[in-house]
């Protein structure tokens, strides 16, 4: 593998097409393009600059690097990446990729990012300002994620989601096969028009959370005061732990409480229209 060390590039392409490359304690200064259509490409303690420097990329590993907020779109419609301890401060990152690994890395800049994206893992990630974050995305595995945005999963198919904090509305709107494990999830809106949403061991607050869903699962989780008016014309399986503020008109199924501080069923109910809802101080 060819070594670029202690080197600083600037410009149109300047590293366009290389192969069997490290990079280290490289800077890529302003201009766009710097490393497009490049293959097995290793970066190490690099700086990026310059736009759009990792696009149409097969196989690159990238470690202790700074991406600054110039380096914006900065991968794309690339294979094959594995990003550790690293910076990213520009927004529109990540978009059309496959096959990506991202592990300790801070996004403090993370709009419209990580977007029609397929087999992704997260690990120990941390994401703000993530409005709309993984639209359109598939094949997601996720652990050790503090998320900051709304709109967060939008449209995303067979997701796994553990050990996370996510403070997001409209989160998880028409998404399928989705589960969350262990898991905060602070937000209004949470899950409409969801098809397969499973939440385990959760803590779920804001308001009208779950409604519009169909065969949602909740296990074990808990619902904050504010998670009022849920469940409203969704097919639901819910074995709740504590309190649950209100539950609005739910579809069918059958949710379970240790109360409930108000059950609202009236005539706009859809059919079938035969939830069972059960408070176990009741029983």
């Amino acid at each position: 593998m060819k070594l670029i060390k202690n080197k600083e590039f600037g410009g149109e392409r300047p590293l366009y097409c290389e192969r069997d490359l490290c990079l280290e304690n490289v800077v890529i200064h302003a201009g766009e393009s710097a490393l497009k259509e490049t293959a097995a490409i290793e970066a190490v303690a690099c700086r990026f600059e310059g736009k759009y420097p990792f696009w149409c990329c097969d196989g690159f590993t990238v470690r202790d690097c700074v991406f600054t907020e110039g380096a914006r779109a900065a991968l794309w419609y690339s294979r094959g990446l594995l990003i550790e301890d690293t910076l990213v401060e520009a927004p529109k990152m990540f978009r059309e990729m496959e096959n990506m690994t991202l592990r300790r890395v801070r996004i403090p800049n993370a709009l419209e990012t990580l977007w029609r994206c397929k087999d992704v893992v997260l690990e120990d990630v941390s994401i703000e300002k993530g409005d709309y974050l993984f639209m359109h995305s598939s094949g997601i595995r996720i652990d050790g994620l503090k998320l900051q945005g709304n709109y967060s999963f939008q449209y995303c198919k067979d997701v796994v989601i553990r050990n996370s904090v996510l403070n997001t509305k409209d989160a998880f709107w028409e998404t399928e096969n989705v589960t969350v494990y262990d898991s905060v999830i602070d937000g209004e809106y949470l899950g409409w028009y969801s098809k397969g949403l499973r939440l385990v061991n959760c803590r779920i607050g804001g308001t009208q959370p779950l409604c519009y869903a169909s065969d949602l699962v909740l296990e074990n989780c808990t619902f904050e005061a504010d998670a009022d008016l849920a469940f409203e014309y969704s097919s639901v399986q819910a074995e709740m732990l504590g309190a649950v503020t209100s539950v609005k008109n739910p579809r069918t199924g059958r949710i379970v409480a240790d109360s409930f501080g108000k059950i609202i069923l009236d005539a706009n109910i859809k059919a079938p229209g035969d939830c069972e809802i059960i408070c176990r101080s009741q029983k």
